[in-house]
């Protein structure tokens, strides 16, 4: 018996190797891939929505496109261009805060204050010799960004489709699965899609949230950037645990630096309410039981994905685990399709409606 359980889970085990080195190796179509499903999860049901009321299917997708592309193009703009018109004041200020952090630590007893204090003026001497360089290298990073538009574009494309025939797609890929267990399948994908619509909705909303408690602390301490910094937070958020919490110290590093270790304090501060907040009532609030995910399996996907796929990984690795957990239960529930409708949110904003589900007739025996 042990033998044979052995060489069962060997085999699995050389089937998910096998798995993540095909998707690493052609991470330039998952990746895309994975956007799309996401803006698929979040512009679903706006899409079903209109449709619902008339508007035909093509031009209800045009619409959510145009709007999304747009609020995205238009956000991106402002920060960069904030970013970039403020860098030279930014790191007048930054001159100016790491002189009296240094001038402090001067005179505290603190353990390593000396080797901080030699750190902050090569910052500070790097910082004054390097702006002008520090500036252009801002833009050069936006010019590098737009490297990524064949990306973009084969996300936009496949994101087009999803939303459009989504339902004929999935149908088509679960051909391949014999016809006695098609309708489980099929069912497992919708409930995967549901907790993954569930799942986007409440994380833009807790980011958003995120975003405004802080942006709002930053902009009434007069802190600089508050808006990028906000709009920081909320693209954070979306690593849930310790996206907008890393992201948050980027804050709590430019209020030390321009403003004092007071200010930077308050805005910790701010940033621990703003975690116990979201943590303690948003979440639980939003996504429910019924796509939660517990906290070790969240910090464990995160960590997997980044060292598997990097930036990517990370940020798609817990929308990922929120597929399989619904996915994997509605293959083992005794009743799929109740388990799929108790999913929260209306049975329209599932890409397949549960009572309309395909089921091809079972192949006459031979």
């Amino acid at each position: 018996m042990s033998a044979e359980w052995t060489w069962r889970l060997l085999v699995l085990l050389a089937g998910f190797v096998a798995l993540c080195f095909v998707i690493i190796e052609l991470r330039t179509v998952v990746v895309p891939f994975a956007i799309a499903l996401l803006g698929a999860a979040m512009l679903a049901p706006l899409v079903d929505w209109m449709n619902r009321y008339g508007v035909p299917r093509g031009i209800a997708v045009m619409v959510s496109m145009i709007g999304m592309i747009g609020a995205v193009a238009g956000v991106l703009s402002f920060v960069v261009e904030q970013t970039v018109d403020r860098f030279p004041e930014l790191a007048a200020e930054f001159n100016a805060g790491i002189a009296s952090v240094t001038d402090w630590l001067k005179h505290t007893p603190l353990p390593f204050a000396e080797e901080i204090r030699l750190s902050g003026e090569n910052v500070k001497d790097f910082i004054t010799e390097h702006s002008q360089t520090l500036t252009g290298s801002a833009i050069a990073t936006a010019t590098v960004l737009t490297e990524a538009l064949t990306g973009l574009l084969l996300a936009t494309f496949i994101l087009i489709f999803l939303l459009y025939d989504g339902p004929r797609i999935w149908e088509f890929v679960t051909r391949i699965v014999p016809s006695p267990s098609r309708r489980r399948v099929r069912l497992a994908g919708i409930a995967g899609f549901r907790s993954l619509t569930g799942f986007v909705r409440a994380t833009v909303a807790v980011a958003a949230v995120d975003a405004i408690g802080i942006g709002v602390g930053l902009g009434v301490l007069g802190v600089p950037l508050a808006i990028p910094l906000a709009s920081l937070v909320f693209i954070g958020a979306f690593i849930p645990l310790v996206g907008a919490f890393v992201t948050g110290f980027v804050a709590v590093f430019i209020a030390l630096v321009t403003k004092g270790i007071v200010t930077a304090a308050i805005v910790f501060g701010i940033i621990v309410v703003v975690m116990q907040v979201e943590g303690h009532i948003l979440q639980p609030m939003l996504l429910g039981r019924a796509v939660a995910i517990h906290p070790l399996a969240v910090v464990l996907a995160i960590t997997t994905g980044i060292v598997l796929a990097g930036i990517s990984g990370g940020l798609l690795a817990v929308p990922i685990v929120a597929i399989l957990n619904s996915a994997i239960r509605s293959l083992v529930a005794e009743d799929p399709v109740e388990f799929v409708e108790a999913l929260p949110g209306p049975a329209k904003d599932t890409p397949i409606p549960v009572s309309e589900v395909p089921v091809a007739p079972a192949e006459p025996k031979s």
